[in-house]
């Protein structure tokens, strides 16, 4: 199992309290997380700014991506394969939103449809949100 010390070294990032315990949160959780949901959940005190600029690091070093939810909070998740600097993530994969419990997941092993745009029109990256029951939720 990956761990966050590991995750930190592999990226070239220096090991600080507040990177370690942010990455060891979502390697816990295994899911997209809000900004607000990472600061709830940390040990230590931190200010959001801190977190913000985490995340920012995170994310131009391919490490997290931005995912958007249902309701227009922007939440993070772990990128799964290996994403460039600068914000070049290499892939695209569909979200899902559980309706019930609110949670936000990556799911890779489905493909996103080939899409064709209009002729002049450029994607440079997509986003498929499915809302509906998680599998945890629709046992209950």
């Amino acid at each position: 199992m990956m761990t966050a010390k590991t995750l930190l070294g592999n990226y070239a990032l220096r090991q600080t309290g507040t990177r370690a315990e942010i990455l060891s949160i979502f390697l816990q959780e295994q899911r997209a997380l809000s900004q607000r949901e990472i600061e709830s959940s940390m040990k230590r005190s931190c200010d959001r700014v801190t977190i913000y600029r985490t995340l920012s690091t995170f994310m131009e070093k391919g490490l997290v991506h931005k995912v958007l939810d249902h309701s227009g909070v922007t939440k993070f998740a772990l990128c799964t394969s290996e994403c460039g600097e600068s914000g070049s993530h290499k892939h695209d994969h569909i979200h899902f939103t559980c309706t019930n419990c609110g949670k936000t997941l990556c799911v890779d092993d489905v493909a996103i449809p080939s899409l064709t745009l209009p002729p002049g029109y450029l994607a440079k990256e997509v986003n498929v949100l499915i809302q509906g029951t998680c599998a945890n939720c629709s046992l209950n």
